[in-house]
């Protein structure tokens, strides 16, 4: 059995940056956990066609480590992931981390006042990792979703979800199907669409389009930002004010974002020229109830002729083909599934089980999502998760959000060292109120009244994924560890105390 001060699970952004943050504040013994073979997360994970982030490069990246060497306005996956590796590489995390290891449970010993966490690996089969601390790090969009369609395990063709692309299967010339039109999607099938041979694009809601401000950087421009003090700092700072400017319409006044609605419906004018097609296509909800996307592709692909966009639902699938609800059946050689991840339903989180017995999944069935602050949750001590229950964004970086989380994890690291504290568990509560007043700012938002349904409102009605308003103002709240809000444990001389 490994015993360690911090386990963290996860080796993406969010695992990656409280690993370096604990080093860089004298927090040393911890260790890092993650199934695959480096660091990177989604990026690791998410090669397929045409994959990028939406996020401009500038602001998707480490404040503490600025890259002047980003090619274009918004990287692509590859690039993304050689600077996520680059950066572990100069913090030399690989001597903290274990790859290839599954994680199976995680459960707090109540007695010890440790998370006992079982793992497992192909090579040398199961083993134990004890920790006073565990950090969640597995993020949202690392669990695929697929679609539960009748039959879809019985086709006969190649299949496979975005996240798992079988780069050995040439679809050259081939009868496609693509599931799902959102973020991934609207990336996989500019790509596709000119080497297929005919393409039907299922589509159950039309997204917000908007177009992609994408551009290479200019060999002066890397110069200024090699070479300039501040040039690089300057250009993120501006990028990341332009952007806030957007969260006060999904927060407070969804009409404000009318130039992005009349944005977008310019984009599919300019896209496609079919009526039909372009009907489709047409959101019927407010610009940001559901994710806003960017592409300047997508659209032209839409508009091929070669291909279809199906809007009947989906009945069954057969071995040969799709057969939708009004009961046409469609002949493919290939489906690729872009429907998504497990974002508030990880299978991760029916392993991770706290002091009463319960897992998070079962704590959260009862009565919905929540944490405090997006970290610590009720129930369980000291388990800080990262990008937990209302920290999403709809209009700029997790990255931002990140950082702010990882500001409050190392205050809070800090204090249990000053304070000799061994336990630290929020009180039920200042959970209560903080998520309140959470959903009591989202009432007015886009997200609530925007005319749509989707996974960001889960089944008690409540908002459970998004930070509402500025990042700032979640930045100023996650700045210093609030100890009042918590029950805590101390050492004594004799003793522990509870306080």
């Amino acid at each position: 059995m490994n015993d360690v001060k911090i386990a963290i699970v996860g080796a993406g952004f969010s695992g990656m940056g409280a690993a370096i943050k604990l080093q860089q504040n004298g927090f040393e013994d911890f260790l890092i956990l993650d199934r695959g073979s480096d660091f990177g997360g989604t990026w690791r994970d998410n090669t397929y066609p045409g994959a990028a982030c939406d996020v401009p490069s500038h602001l998707y990246s480490y404040s503490f480590e600025l890259n002047p060497n980003w090619s274009r306005s918004f990287s692509k996956q590859a690039e993304i992931h050689a600077y996520i590796n680059a950066v572990a590489e100069k913090n030399e995390l690989h001597r903290r981390t274990k790859f290839g290891v599954e994680v199976t449970n995680a459960v707090w010993n109540e007695t010890d006042n440790r998370w006992i966490v079982d793992i497992t690996h192909p090579e040398t089969g199961a083993s134990q990792v004890r920790a006073e601390i565990l950090i969640g790090a597995i993020g949202p969009l690392c669990e695929p979703r697929l679609p539960d369609v009748t039959g879809i395990a019985d086709f006969e063709g190649e299949i496979f979800h975005s996240a798992r692309w079988n780069h050995d299967v040439d679809l050259t010339g081939k009868r496609v199907a693509v599931i799902g039109t959102g973020a991934s999607a609207i990336q996989i099938i500019p790509e596709l669409a000119p080497k297929i041979g005919h393409m039907d694009v299922y589509q159950r809601t039309a997204p917000w389009v908007l177009p992609r401000a994408d551009r290479e950087y200019t060999g002066l421009e890397h110069w200024l930002f090699r070479n300039v003090p501040g040039v690089q700092r300057l250009s993120r700072t501006g990028i990341y004010l332009a952007h806030e400017l957007v969260s006060y319409g999904l927060t407070h006044r969804p009409n404000v974002l009318r130039p992005a609605h009349a944005a977008g419906k310019a984009n599919i004018r300019r896209g496609i020229s079919d009526a039909v097609k372009r009907d489709k296509v047409t959101p019927k909800f407010k610009v940001g109830c559901k994710r806003i996307l960017l592409s300047n592709t997508y659209y032209p692909a839409l508009g091929q002729d070669n291909v279809d966009v199906i809007t009947d639902g989906i009945d069954h699938v057969t071995p040969t083909g799709i057969v939708t609800k009004d009961g046409v059946t469609r002949e493919v050689d290939a489906i690729v599934v872009a429907t998504g991840f497990h974002v508030t339903d990880s299978p991760g989180f029916e392993h991770i089980v706290g002091k009463d017995g319960d897992s998070l999944a079962q704590s959260w069935a009862k009565s919905g999502m929540k944490a405090y602050k997006g970290s610590m949750i009720h129930g369980f001590p000291n388990l800080f998760l990262m990008v937990g229950p209302a920290t999403g964004l709809g209009h700029t970086s997790m990255v931002f959000m990140i950082e702010s989380q990882l500001n409050y994890l190392v205050d809070f690291l800090k204090t249990a060292q000053r304070n000799d504290i061994t336990r630290t568990e929020v009180r039920a509560e200042d959970e209560k109120v903080y998520n309140k007043s959470i959903q009591k700012t989202l009432s007015t938002s886009v997200w609530e009244n925007g005319g749509c349904a989707s996974w960001y409102k889960d089944e008690f009605g409540n908002i459970t994924t998004l930070w509402p308003g500025f990042t700032f103002n979640y930045r100023k709240a996650t700045k210093n560890f609030d100890i009042a809000a918590y029950d805590t444990t101390r050492v004594t001389a004799t003793a522990d105390a509870k306080s």
